[in-house]
């Protein structure tokens, strides 16, 4: 049994998470914290109780609870300070917040090494968009065109998103960098081709309605390409959370990316 607590339990991915680990056999919820703290998990989800109360102190919950691991999802303001003190408490994070930057994650794989504890990152646990991600590099090596949109609920707080940006780098890996489009093209609207991410464009959007999307699209002589994933809900990500959370102990330093786990 894996000893899990849950960061940001209380939010709609927290709430899926602890759902899922109670769910499975091979892992034990042990913790729950949120800054709304004081609910029992049990009856947050709906189950009734079961005595796990959600703390409101990440760090006194770590002490006191002795998890192995750490799912974490939480805001992009806070998620670095939470996994730093998840390392220096020897406990692995699993870390679904996306908006961490290459610094930050630079840091945190030189703390993971010095404390001896592995950490994971995921931009997406879906294992579809993991799928998505592959095949759109695999694609880029023979039509280098390509723009990226990614659709999400109107909640979400960090523009582009981190599938997107995790898309781009691993297009950018077999794509030589350079512009498309025309080059004089003029944007009548700021930001109305998007970000720039070596040449390629990527595209937010944010309304209700959406859960996560991203379509990955090529253009090239007399045709395109468009490779799409769509999350309809949050359980989506839950079979990648459950495989990051028995996995990660095994790992070394810092790994990103739910493609590091797959056959």
């Amino acid at each position: 049994m894996v000893k899990v607590l849950v960061n940001g339990a209380c939010g709609r991915m927290g709430q899926a998470v602890l759902a899922a680990v109670l769910d499975d056999a091979e892992l034990e919820l042990v913790g729950a914290v949120d800054v709304r703290g004081g609910a029992d998990v049990g009856e947050l989800l709906g189950r009734g109780a079961n005595g796990i109360v959600v703390a409101d102190d990440l760090g006194r919950a770590l002490d006191e609870k002795k998890p192995e691991v750490m799912v974490d999802f939480t805001r992009p303001d806070v998620v670095f300070d939470n996994v730093m003190t998840a390392l220096q408490h020897k406990v692995s994070p699993v870390v679904g917040t996306t908006g961490l930057s290459d610094e930050a994650k630079e840091k945190i794989r030189e703390e993971s090494e010095k404390q001896g504890t592995p950490a994971f990152i995921a931009p997406n646990f879906a294992i579809g968009a993991v799928l998505m991600m592959l095949m759109a590099r695999q694609a880029a090596k023979y039509m280098p065109e390509v723009e990226i949109i990614e659709l999400h609920h109107d909640k979400k707080l960090d523009a582009p998103s981190g599938t997107a940006v995790q898309t781009a780098a691993m297009i950018a890996e077999v794509r030589r960098a350079h512009g498309q489009g025309h080059p004089e093209e003029k944007e009548k609207l700021t930001g109305a081709r998007g970000a720039d991410y070596e040449g390629m464009h990527i595209h937010s959007v944010r309304l209700p309605g959406y859960v996560a999307h991203q379509e990955v699209i090529f253009g090239g002589l007399g045709q395109t390409l468009t490779i799409r994933h769509d999350s309809t809900n949050r359980e989506s990500f839950m079979p990648g959370v459950v495989l990051a959370c028995k996995r990660v102990r095994s790992l070394r330093g810092l790994t990103v990316g739910l493609d590091q786990l797959l056959d």
